[in-house]
């Protein structure tokens, strides 16, 4: 696997008009690539406004919609890994809220409904009611890139920690196929999974999910002006720094007349905990180099076998990381 590459997130803010929002984002993805992207990710529903009057209008089907059409588009054109941030996703009488990945030759590689609807109310704040509208999704989504396997979650999906957990940890026995607990998954939650699959094809794509480690969690969220001030850093910053992994969050710009007005601050997270880079509210490109070596020690730990230290005093590795931190991210962000 190739040492480092660069990531881009696009901090775009969506309108009513789904083509001038697709025509949006295929120019910034194009910009993204040309300056070097080799994995770009689109914020959560970048081709439609959010809120729960909004999702049966702008529902498509996939991979066969409108916004999947151009979303291909743009990953072969570009030679890139998109992760199409997410959309409304019309399927039989269900709507999810579903995110797309596209390979380098516009192939669709993954698919991931979003697993924790946003349900919330606090009085004089905000009430939003995602399960009125849409039914949720019920597995993981990894894929896989000449760099390293990355995991994908939506927005809500991030309050939830054994999701990451999931992505970022080896499984130490065939877990879903012997009825024991995952590691670091909730036991109902692995029954779950493991009752929805639909033949033996879905149980060895349950097993493989767990069996490799993802090296960058990716999240597309719009979380709220109430929520995103308080719990957004937070959470990004507790999945990198508990897991050792990156985590970057693809947030929509903020429109200040919309419904539902989005907090934005799309960041890129070090194993390390730090913030790379983080954007204030505004539409722009993030962007930052991401470099496999910070995490090869603790995945040489797991190898090793759980609790072992690889033979180095834990400051001193830390240090180290730290180090190539320092000298494995460039960093960028642009407005546009």
């Amino acid at each position: 696997m190739q040492p480092c590459f660069k990531f881009a997130a696009i901090q775009i803010g969506a309108g009513t008009d789904k083509a001038l929002n697709l025509q949006r984002a295929a120019s910034l993805v194009a910009k993204a690539a040309k300056d070097g992207a080799k994995v770009v990710s689109l914020p959560e529903y970048f081709n439609s406004p959010y809120g729960t009057e909004y999702f049966k209008l702008y529902a498509e089907k996939v991979p066969d919609g409108e916004s999947c059409r151009s979303l291909a588009s743009m990953a072969r054109q570009n030679q890139i890994y998109l992760i199409g941030g997410s959309i409304p996703e019309a399927d039989g009488d269900n709507l999810y809220n579903t995110c797309t990945i596209w390979g380098p030759t516009g192939d669709i590689i993954g698919k991931h409904r979003k697993v924790h609807l946003f349900d919330v109310s606090i009085p004089g704040k905000i009430h939003f009611q995602e399960s009125e509208a849409l039914t949720p999704g019920c597995s993981y989504t990894t894929f896989d890139t000449p760099f390293c396997k990355i995991g994908v979650g939506i927005c809500y999906d991030i309050c939830f920690a054994e999701l990451a957990g999931v992505y970022a940890q080896k499984s130490r026995c065939p877990s879903l196929t012997s009825g024991e607990k995952c590691f670091g998954l909730l036991q109902n939650y692995a029954e779950e999974l493991w009752s929805k699959k639909k033949d033996e094809s879905d149980s060895y794509r349950c097993i493989l999910l767990l069996t490799s480690r993802c090296k960058v969690l990716v999240y597309p969220g719009a979380f709220s002006m109430i929520t995103g001030p308080t719990h957004w850093e937070l959470h990004l910053r507790s999945h990198a720094v508990d897991n050792q992994i990156y985590v970057v969050g693809a947030a929509p710009a903020r429109v200040a007349t919309a419904s539902y007005v989005a907090w934005g601050h799309s960041s890129v997270v070090d194993p390390w905990g730090t913030v790379l880079i983080e954007t204030d509210e505004k539409e722009v490109i993030v962007q930052a180099d991401i470099g496999i070596d910070v995490v090869r020690r603790c995945v040489e730990r797991d190898k090793a076998g759980e609790g072992a230290d690889c033979g180095l005093p834990r400051d001193q590795e830390y240090l180290e990381r730290a180090d190539m931190v320092e000298r494995s991210s460039t960093l960028g962000i642009y407005a546009n």
